[in-house]
């Protein structure tokens, strides 16, 4: 049973088709055990671009839209009725919320991912900010406890921000835990999604450059993958080059093919794939090696409030601060209404970046 005990208004800002961003006044429930949170910093991922150029398929933006965008971000604690965050509370900001938080039930009551029957982030009846639900572009959200992580005060708001991306491969690395300790470990994607992927490896799971490959396609963006070794893709004879025990895919799109294919080329026998980079398209995949070396294929895009946790532990590493940072751009940009917003994910589209786009709300 959950009791309602109070109202806040939020200045959302929509995406009500592509290119296209309105501001609205919604009115928010607060219920018990719920917070709420004033987002002060967040950053754009390739999934926001998607639903902002119109880059996903028609019937998905029928079904999405109008939606406030935004998944990656920080806040501060404004009110709510946990009774166990403080006012003006830095946190981090979980956009995974479980079916039985939204619904008041216990979490055998909602579904097998609740039930501990598969992976806790696979909620049948859970939401996901900027996904199908208002996301972090509004002046007030409303969250459960567990959905609201505070920052230590070792982690400065710059680094903090990333907590969701980097808590995504963190999540995905956890399916080969066991394997870390003495595995090579390929990483496909000179972007942001590999970058951060190869910085958990080496920071979370202590792989060091000896154990650690990435592959790409831009020398500028390999040559920050200090803690790595790097190969080109256009170069690397993949057929003849060394094996490796893993392959992460960080690449997603039109990408997503050649990497994967690439990736099964170099895995041992009994190998482990974990694809990570998303595409509107089928991706074709020789399954013929995929039979022949007996590779085990495993997805995995999005975490639960317990990689956050864990993520923020590995963050107060200065070690890991100053990997982290070099993804932050030196000017942030300012948003305080609708048109702000669209100039910015106008700009981001235009130019991708290497480093991330980071927001910064004047509410």
């Amino acid at each position: 049973m959950t009791t309602t005990t109070g109202i806040v208004q939020s200045r959302t800002l929509r995406l009500t088709e592509p290119h296209v961003v309105q501001e609205l006044q919604v009115d928010r429930s607060v219920r018990n055990g719920f917070v709420v949170v004033e987002p002060t910093i967040a950053s754009i991922c390739h999934a926001d671009l998607r639903y902002f150029g119109g880059l996903r398929k028609p019937e998905v933006l029928a079904r999405k839209l109008p939606m406030a965008l935004l998944h990656e971000g920080i806040g501060t604690v404004v009110g709510g009725n946990s009774g166990k965050y403080a006012q003006g509370q830095r946190v981090v900001i979980v956009p995974y919320i479980p079916g039985y938080l939204l619904h008041g039930l216990k979490p055998e009551e909602c579904c097998p991912a609740c039930r501990g029957e598969i992976p806790d982030n696979y909620c049948s009846r859970g939401e996901f900010l900027g996904s199908g639900t208002d996301g972090i572009a509004q002046s007030r959200l409303v969250l459960p406890e567990p959905c609201v992580i505070p920052i230590p005060d070792s982690i400065p708001d710059e680094i903090a921000v990333l907590t969701e991306l980097c808590s995504v491969s963190y999540r995905a690395l956890r399916a080969v835990k066991d394997l870390l300790g003495s595995a090579r470990i390929a990483v496909f994607g000179d972007g942001p999604v590999g970058y951060l992927t190869a910085a958990m490896l080496h920071h979370a799971f202590h792989v060091d450059r000896d154990r650690l490959t990435v592959f790409g396609a831009i020398r500028e963006k390999l040559d920050q993958f200090t803690f790595a070794q790097t190969e080109m893709v256009q170069s690397y004879d993949f057929l003849s080059g060394d094996r490796v025990d893993i392959v992460v895919e960080c690449t997603g799109g039109r990408f997503s093919e050649s990497a994967i294919n690439q990736g099964i080329d170099i895995l041992k026998p009994g190998g482990q794939l974990i694809a990570m980079g998303v595409s509107e398209e089928f991706v074709p995949i020789n399954t013929r090696d995929v039979l022949e070396k007996g590779i085990t294929m495993y997805g995995s895009s999005r975490s639960s409030d317990k990689d956050f946790r864990e993520v923020l532990k590995v963050m107060e590493d200065e070690a890991c601060q100053d990997t982290l940072r070099r993804l932050i751009p030196e000017q942030y940009t300012v948003v305080s209404k609708a048109e702000d917003f669209v100039g910015a994910m106008e700009s981001a589209l235009a130019h991708k970046d290497w480093k991330k786009t980071i927001l910064d709300f004047h509410w």
